[in-house]
This record gives C-alpha cells, structure tokens and sequence, in this order.
C-alpha cells in the first residue's frame, strides 16, 4: 500500500515539475527566442557581427510571439473559468470552457 500511495505521490510530483518548467521556463524562453530572431531579422546594427537582414527571422520572431501569446491566453482562460465556476476542456484541439460537473 505504501508504495502504491509513493508511487501516485511521485507520478504527481513528476507532473507538476513538468508542467512547471514548461510554463514557468517554456513561454519565457520561446518569447527569448522570438526577440533574438526579431535582431536576426533587422541585422546590421542589432547584431554584433553586423550580418545582413534575414527576413526569415521575422517570420520566426512572429511565430515564437504567438505560441508564447496562445500560452499566456489559455493560462488566463484556466483561472478565470475556475474562478466562475466553470472549467476549460481540450477535448480535440480547440479548448472550450463549459460548467463543472
């Protein structure tokens, strides 16, 4: 019995680091990213090697923008259907909130 209930408490434990160094460590690192290849982009003078402007950076930097974006708005879709007694759902890949129960 005990190591059933250890084994549940690590499986637990293992999940919530997870989920934390995505979300605590994840968004901000891809938001990094997407300003790094904004510099990529614009070359010249935001870049110490001087390089040459890559336009395939902005379209990067845009992409890193809107991950970090889409996860900053599903966490504040997540507290606020808890905090109205409603819950957010993925079921497939659009998330939809509906009433607990």
């Amino acid at each position: 019995m005990v190591n059933g209930l250890l084994g549940h408490a690590l499986q637990g434990a293992a999940q919530v680091l997870l989920v934390g160094l995505l979300l605590g460590a994840g968004l901000p690192a891809i938001f990094a990213l997407g300003i790094r290849a904004l510099a990529w982009a614009e070359g010249r003078d935001a870049e110490v090697s001087h390089a040459e402007p890559q336009p395939l950076g902005r379209v990067l930097a845009y992409l890193c923008f809107a991950l970090a974006g889409i996860g900053v708005l599903l966490g504040l879709a997540v507290i606020v259907s808890g905090g109205v007694g409603m819950e957010l759902v993925m079921d497939g890949l659009v998330p939809t909130i509906r009433r607990e129960g």
